[in-house]
């Protein structure tokens, strides 16, 4: 590991304009139903209260590979639909990512004239350089896919023409 990646502190910040509306977007984010559409096509389960449960369970190729059936889990601190979520996040792939700990996501959701809605997620990783690598797209051990502008880019895909990008 380099010493960059030992030292990181940051927040990141990723914004998408969606045409539907934030009631679509926030189904779209916290729906099983939902999320196995697009992006990695994992199922989700929450619990929308301060304190409930966040899990994001593995794909087959996940399993496959190796991934723990809870891939991701967490706890929401914080859930006001269909404007603002606030989860804490833990990967689950490797012992490295189980060791920096959670971080902090938040879902801010804005409806704009004209039926769109601005998505935005603030993903806190402090302190937490893998997870900051891999949600970047720029991941140092090739296992993190396309980060946070991937999984936003094809949710937008899938809510405005019913398709994702790959498909």
């Amino acid at each position: 590991m380099t010493e960059t990646l030992q030292t990181a502190t940051t927040t990141k910040v990723f914004r998408v304009f969606i045409r539907a509306s934030a009631e679509k977007v926030w189904e779209a984010i916290t729906s099983p139903e939902w999320t196995q559409k697009y992006a990695y096509q994992t199922r989700v389960e929450y619990d929308l209260r301060p304190g409930g449960v966040y899990r994001n369970y593995a794909n087959e190729g996940m399993l496959a590979f190796g991934t723990p059936e809870v891939a991701i889990d967490g706890e929401v601190l914080e859930a006001d639909p269909p404007h603002r979520l606030v989860q804490t996040w833990l990967f689950h792939f490797m012992p490295e990512q189980e060791a920096e700990g959670f971080t902090t996501i938040t879902w801010d959701i804005h409806e704009e004239e004209g039926g769109v809605t601005r998505l935005t997620v603030t993903h806190d990783v402090t302190d937490a350089p893998l997870m900051s690598a891999m949600i970047s797209s720029d991941d140092p051990i090739g296992q993190g896919g396309g980060g946070w502008a991937w999984v936003l880019s094809d949710l937008k895909s899938l809510l405005e023409t019913g398709s994702i990008m790959a498909g």
